[in-house]
């Protein structure tokens, strides 16, 4: 396998985003290792009348690792003994909350994503997958394309490679989509059409039943989102389909907890149910599910046979996070302090949903885009605390508020203690949302699908991502 390292001196200056780099020519590992342990001394310090340079490693391009990237940016812009790197295993990044959206083609699948590269001043971009992390030598390790490796070594690591689907609660929970990347909504989309179209041109009833029953599994905030813009889908898309008619397409949400939506106030949640229920969701708390089998998903004394199963039940810390050698608490995530710094590993630093951040009043911070956003410019602060020989500040932080997207113009929000619902509430989530995308470019396309939307019906194109030999393979015998 070719392995390489990545030095500052391979580095181009330039301007802007336009930076290059270079990769430096393989290596044998021990040399690699020897070159490694040689440079991670480096603290910011002069050795022998010689500036070394701070080397700030980042590893996740979400949100939280974007931005992170960028206020470090900001911070050490006139710092030329600053290295920054990012490493993502994707170029763009994804705001997750309007993935719902994307889903259903109420915005363009591309538009809720911003690639990293023009977001990027003069920090370096890695696309790789990270490997292993080496605390010891504080080196990582990653693998890109073709299985070329790399190891970037690093002064300071800031760790915010979030979260992936629990599929350990539910047995079978590999037989049901997940919902956190793009892939996902565009898999989950081209299926509900498929299923759509297999439903209009069927005969027998319980094939037609099968193919229009919809279950999401989970009430929390992505499970009722989903569920949301899922019926106004339905809603929307049947005129295409004379042969359906809108009863005929069942959604269930079954959730183990108390009560849907847990995140926010119970009154909202509660209206939540009934805008849903209202457009013949079936909701059931208080209503674990024991088992999925592939079309059937198995209650206590019940089971439900559906063509779609859409598995929202929580989350995990990233497994790569989970096993880097510092300590975690019982849920896998990186047990940090108040300054989100590791409470074993100095130089390690973590946000997000891989790490388990303590609040003042004791308790750990939730997993949500808004305090990923902020954990990310206050753990860039404290890193530039850290090389100045400053002290770094405890993360404080109070939700603004929570907000939750119903399908149309609905929505359920709790904005600074006010409660809002309906229109007020889906035009704030909307608004803030579209802040929080970095560039205008973005922010104006997505403004542009917004106002398609208002006048037009979903766009039912299935995406087929075969090329034409697969097609012409799979087309039946003695067709062309």
């Amino acid at each position: 396998m070719d392995r390489r390292v990545l030095s500052t001196s391979s580095v181009r200056a330039g301007a802007g985003h336009h930076a290059a780099f270079a990769v430096g020519t393989p290596i044998e590992i021990d040399a690699a290792a020897d070159r490694a342990d040689d440079t991670t001394t480096a603290r910011g310090s002069e050795t022998a009348g010689r500036t070394t340079t701070t080397r700030i490693l980042v590893l996740g391009g979400g949100f939280g690792g974007v931005a992170a990237t960028r206020e470090i940016e900001r911070l050490f812009r006139d710092k030329r003994d600053v290295e920054i790197t990012l490493v993502s295993r994707d170029n763009f990044f994804v705001l997750t909350p309007l993935l719902f959206e994307a889903c259903t083609g109420v915005l363009e699948l591309r538009h809720c994503a911003q690639p990293i590269r023009p977001a990027l001043r003069r920090a370096r971009f890695v696309e790789a997958s990270v490997g292993h992390v080496d605390v010891e030598r504080r080196v990582v390790h990653a693998v890109a394309a073709e299985g070329v490796s790399y190891e970037l070594p690093y002064d300071h690591l800031i760790v915010a490679l979030g979260a992936t689907t629990n599929q350990t609660l539910i047995p079978g929970s590999t037989n049901a989509f997940t919902f956190k990347t793009m892939a996902d909504a565009l898999v989950l989309r081209n299926h509900l059409i498929e299923r759509f179209e297999r439903a209009d041109a069927a005969s027998d009833p319980m094939v037609r039943r099968r193919c229009l029953t919809i279950v999401v599994i989970g009430g929390g905030l992505v499970g009722v989102e989903l569920l949301g813009e899922l019926t106004a889908f339905a809603d929307d898309v049947l005129r295409y389909y004379p042969r359906l008619h809108r009863d005929e397409v069942r959604f269930h949400l079954f959730e183990a907890g108390k009560r849907i939506l847990p995140e926010i106030d119970p009154t909202l949640a509660e209206e939540a149910a009934r805008v849903l229920e209202r457009r013949g969701a079936d909701i059931r708390a208080t209503t674990p599910v024991r088992s999925i089998e592939p079309g059937y998903v198995h209650l206590a004394g019940e089971t439900i046979e559906a063509a779609t199963i859409v598995l929202a039940a929580g989350v995990v810390p990233n497994a790569i996070a989970t096993r880097i050698p510092v300590a975690h608490d019982e849920r896998g995530r990186i047990a940090v302090d108040a300054t989100m710094r590791s409470q074993s590993h100095p130089e390690v630093w973590a946000l997000g949903d891989c790490a388990a951040i303590p609040s003042p009043d004791g308790h750990l911070y939730p997993a949500l885009a808004q305090h990923a956003t902020r954990e990310a410019r206050q753990v860039a602060r404290n890193v530039a605390a850290v090389v100045g020989r400053r002290t770094p500040t405890a993360f404080v932080y109070r939700t603004l508020g929570t907000m939750a997207s119903l399908g149309h113009t609905d929505a359920v929000a709790t904005v600074m203690g006010v409660r809002l619902t309906g229109f007020p509430a889906w035009w704030v989530r909307r608004t803030y949302y579209l802040m929080q995308m970095p560039r205008w470019d973005r922010r104006l396309r997505m403004v542009l699908d917004w106002t398609v939307a208002l006048f037009f019906r979903p766009d039912i194109t299935k995406v087929d991502l075969a090329v034409e030999q697969d097609q012409v393979l799979r087309a039946p015998s003695g067709t062309s």
